[in-house]
């Protein structure tokens, strides 16, 4: 972090006390995040975001009270609602797509690493979204299953819509990669992907990048892709 620039705050919320002590604890090893709070329940949620006002909410979906889901949309009806990184076990892997029309910014196990972790709070910060790789395959085993055709045949005209460049751009990010490692591949700057993803975003009327993967996924277009 340079200059006077502040941290960015994130708020915990799981039902566990020790996954949050173990969260914060990780989290508190970056000198650009700080965590200004844990809840321990998703109905304390909208209040703890009124007290601590955090960038990102890093959210459980499996709480005794109120699950996850529920309270990522109790968020995303607040004037200026924060990010929302939902973890998961995926013991249910029907509410990842649950959370996706809920309103998540990004999607991590509960397992990824905390390299993994560091960069998906960084990246919804900044606007982007976070799906990683082992996440978007649980995801993507749903989509793949949606019996609604009408849905996929939608999903293809919306990929028709794209340039080579914007195609290449969604897949990229329907199989888990940054904007950085999409860079990368395809030989380009970030700043040129992050264009062509915006662009991508307007035309397919998606608001993030796990909406933007799902969209990918339904339509086929990752098929015959390696993850």
């Amino acid at each position: 972090m340079q200059g006077d620039e502040r941290p960015l705050r994130v708020l915990l919320v799981d039902d566990d006390a020790l996954v949050c002590q173990g969260l914060e604890l990780m989290l508190s090893t970056a000198d650009d995040l700080e965590v200004v709070g844990a809840v321990h329940d998703g109905d304390g949620v909208v209040e703890a975001v009124h007290r601590h006002a955090p960038d990102v909410v890093l959210l459980d979906v499996r709480m005794r009270r109120q699950d996850g889901i529920t309270a990522t949309r109790s968020l995303r009806r607040l004037a200026d609602p924060p990010k929302i990184i939902v973890l998961t076990t995926f013991d249910h892997d029907e509410v990842m797509l649950r959370a996706v029309e809920a309103g998540a910014d990004g999607f991590l196990l509960k397992t990824a690493s905390p390299a993994e972790i560091l960069a998906a709070v960084r990246n919804v910060a900044a606007g982007g979204g976070a799906v990683s790789p082992g996440s978007a395959r649980q995801l993507f085993h749903h989509v793949r299953h949606d019996p609604s055709a009408l849905a996929r045949r939608s999903a293809q005209a919306a990929m028709v819509t794209l340039t080579a460049r914007e195609r290449e751009v969604v897949r990229a990010v329907a199989r888990g990669l940054s904007n950085a490692q999409i860079a990368a591949e395809l030989f380009a700057s970030e700043a040129t992907v992050k264009t062509h993803l915006a662009h991508a975003q307007a035309k397919l009327g998606c608001s993030g990048r796990v909406e933007v993967a799902v969209l990918v996924e339904r339509s086929g277009l990752l098929a015959g892709v390696g993850s």
